[in-house]
């Protein structure tokens, strides 16, 4: 079924069926639940896309070779890859009517995804995050033309171009340092806040959330980021669903309930900065009781700019009921840090926002080291709240030490044993703490 070109150069943009994506939530009792991961959640959302719309051949899922990799593998229970060739005894999921698109090329697969959403369909391109910097000059031009064409009054929306990166640098342990690299979102950041969008979910039914905003989205580049390996869960589905709709606010659940003035504001941006926040934050609790903190958590990049540049952004007044206008604020952050500076750089208290995030330090280690190198690990993010906190005294001290020999514990422990310490690999959120 084709689009329908119009007299003026607009186009029929087709209907696309979307199952409610509350449908594929995650259940769970409470916060911190380790989930299977949360691009395999939602595979089982994007199958039932594309289960629906069959019969209207009207979405598509594009990549290099990563379906599988970045754990979309629910695709292949409805759908196969699109294939025209000779076959092999081994080979799997081939078809000449699959709705996934593979090949080893980015270009390829952005050309092809670009070219689908101009004939009035739907689709998205999963990436690993580092290497879909091939296609940069490719995101660029789109961007600029989505930026024109948008007012041009003949010229009909199209669906958004949507990126889904998974394979993130956090989780890039195995691979090394080639395949760490969280820096598209800086280029993407550059263009019209009118064009662009950034989302990071830090768990499955954020992500569920997000994913069904941006595929009913008109004339956006929307860039999602999330993992694929198993993780904590911290909010239910209709939780999730407001926090995302918001993009951005207070977790009281995970903040501190005591009485008085606020000490210390902690923010979190992506899925591994949320785990270690609140990993933090437990040893803060345990340790310093006493100590009045706020959690805050970014979906919604965009949120951070003042709504004077982008239409997500907060006001100056909204962005100060959740930060502050005087308390340090202690940001983990899923990319490099300088982002969240120039972001923010125009906010009063910007001054106060001390920022950890990727700084272009990695190898094959495991997970936790990959947080370990870059400071952005809960010792870390424990040592330098401290830091910021003189009234914690000589206790503070005591505890930036003890925290000190842990990390020197836990070099040892990889090197002598190739994973990390069991305190870290079965930690849990513990909401009495």
């Amino acid at each position: 079924m084709g689009a329908n070109p119009h007299a003026n150069g607009g186009l029929l943009l087709l209907d696309l069926k979307i199952p409610d994506f509350r449908k594929y939530g995650v259940d769970y009792p409470d916060p911190g639940m380790k989930g299977i991961g949360d691009t395999h959640v939602l595979g089982n959302f994007l199958s039932e896309i594309a289960f629906l719309n069959q019969e209207e051949r009207n979405f598509r899922i594009f990549g290099p070779d990563e379906t599988l990799s970045n754990g979309l593998e629910a695709l292949f229970k409805v759908t196969e890859r699109q294939w025209d060739a000779a076959t092999l005894p081994n080979d799997e999921f081939l078809s000449p009517s699959g709705r996934v698109m593979e090949m080893l090329s980015e270009h390829q697969c952005q050309g092809w995804l670009e070219g689908y959403l101009l004939t009035g369909r739907h689709g998205l391109i999963n990436s690993y995050e580092a290497f879909i910097h091939i296609v940069d000059s490719m995101f660029n031009q789109h961007a600029k033309w989505l930026k024109v064409s948008s007012h041009l009054p003949w010229r009909k929306p199209i669906a958004s171009l949507n990126y889904l990166l998974a394979s993130h640098v956090w989780r890039q342990d195995h691979n090394g340092f080639t395949h760490q690299d969280p820096g598209f979102i800086d280029l993407v950041v550059n263009k019209k806040a009118e064009i662009v969008r950034v989302y990071l979910p830090p768990d499955a039914n954020c992500l569920l959330s997000v994913m069904d905003h941006c595929l009913r989205s008109r004339h956006y580049v929307n860039v999602v980021i999330a993992g694929k390996h198993p993780a904590p869960q911290w909010l239910t589905i209709e939780a999730a669903a407001q926090h995302c709709a918001a993009g951005i606010g207070i977790w009281e659940w995970a903040s501190s309930n005591n009485q008085g003035e606020l000490d210390l504001v902690m923010a979190c941006c992506g899925d591994v900065p949320t785990l270690e926040t609140l990993a933090a934050l437990s040893i803060l609790r345990e340790n310093l009781p006493e100590l009045n903190v706020r959690v805050i958590n970014v979906v919604d990049l965009m949120k951070l700019q003042p709504k004077s540049e982008h239409p997500h952004g907060l006001s100056g007044e909204e962005f100060d009921l959740l930060f502050t206008q005087d308390k340090p604020i202690l940001f983990a952050f899923h990319a490099y840090a300088g982002l969240i500076h120039r972001l923010t750089y125009r906010r009063t208290n910007h001054q106060n926002i001390h920022v950890r995030g990727y700084k272009e330090e990695g190898t094959i280690t495991t997970p936790f080291d990959m947080t370990v190198l870059n400071d952005l690990d809960r010792y870390h993010l424990v040592i330098a709240a401290i830091d910021l906190l003189p009234q914690t005294g000589p206790k503070g001290k005591a505890l930036q030490q003890k925290l000190k020999s842990k990390l020197i514990e836990h070099k040892s422990y990889i090197s002598q044993h190739g994973e990390d310490m069991p305190e870290i690999r079965n930690w849990k959120w513990n909401s009495s703490t």
